[in-house]
């Protein structure tokens, strides 16, 4: 039985809240994933659910360390005494990393990890055979797309994450993602994400075949036809496939002898406690990696 309980943290950036996730894995024994933020009462929700169950927790596991996604796992211990288990590049404390391939095993279910970079560095996916089931955190979510942003976020990374799920979990019934409802053709979703990704970049090099262009060019071209106030998230992603078309040598870069336009700036350096919108400025850091905010303008083109 997988129970979902949702954080109180909607946002543009989490749409309803994240999700967080309780499976029944044997007598008397329940795992949370991604408990979700630090919130008193929906900490208390999970504890409340294992009572009302005579049940206890016997792990905690976190996809990512995303403030909207690992706070409530270390609240959760501090609840319960469960163990926490994350990935072993994970910058927030927790008991026992796990590495790629490793299956946890209890008495009626088994969850194997996967490891998942893209969206971050420190991603994990989990399969659980029983539920024939893909807790995927922020790699995939039930609506719309995902954020990848450098210097955490990684393109080729999360496109390679995608292929893998695609390819290694055909039986995949169900997906549980980190936000929005759950996804009942895997495999359809899966492929969507793969085309927009493909699509995307088939975008971005027809632009700069046509002529140079700064990130903000691009993004104003490309993404005509997005709220403008999604510009400075669109400007990360476009960042994110000009990265890795230059590391294979199809897109060299110039840096411009001059500050950006004001215009520029809003785009490439905005004001986080605006593009919050609701949103912790922290996350919003966190998820499109914004940080130094005297970046030079830079043009790309193809070679």
């Amino acid at each position: 039985m997988v129970t979902l309980l949702r954080a109180p943290n909607p946002s543009p950036m989490t749409l309803d809240g994240t999700n967080g996730y309780v499976i029944d894995v044997g007598p008397g024994a329940l795992i949370a994933i991604d408990p979700g933020i630090d919130d008193a009462a929906h900490i208390a929700s999970f504890v409340e659910l294992a009572r009302e169950r005579g049940a206890q927790y016997v792990a905690i596991l976190v996809t990512h360390g995303h403030p909207d996604h690992f706070p409530g796992a270390l609240a959760l211990r501090s609840a319960t005494n469960a163990p926490v288990f994350a990935h072993a590049h994970a910058a927030y404390p927790y008991d026992r990393a796990l590495a790629d391939g490793e299956t946890l095993r209890f008495d009626a279910a088994t969850v194997t990890t996967i490891d998942a970079p893209g969206h971050a560095r420190d991603h994990l996916v989990f399969w659980v055979e029983r539920e024939r089931a893909l807790f995927t955190g922020d790699v995939v979510i039930g609506s719309g797309t995902v954020v990848v942003a450098p210097p955490s976020g990684d393109m080729r990374a999360y496109q390679a994450t995608l292929e893998r799920l695609l390819r290694e979990y055909p039986s995949a019934e169900i997906i549980y993602g980190g936000h929005g409802p759950p996804i009942h053709d895997p495999r359809s979703k899966l492929e969507a994400y793969i085309a927009h990704r493909k699509a995307r970049e088939a975008q971005i090099v027809t632009e700069l075949a046509a002529r140079d262009a700064t990130i903000p060019q691009l993004v104003e071209r490309i993404y005509a036809d997005v709220d403008p106030a999604l510009w400075p998230a669109a400007a990360r992603q476009v960042l994110a496939y000009l990265i890795a078309l230059g590391n294979e040598g199809r897109v060299r870069a110039e840096t411009l002898d001059r500050a950006p336009t004001e215009a520029e700036a809003r785009l490439l350096h905005p004001d986080l406690g605006a593009l919050a919108r609701g949103t912790d400025a922290d996350l919003v850091r966190a998820e499109l990696g914004f940080a130094a905010r005297n970046e030079p303008i830079v043009r790309y083109a193809l070679v």
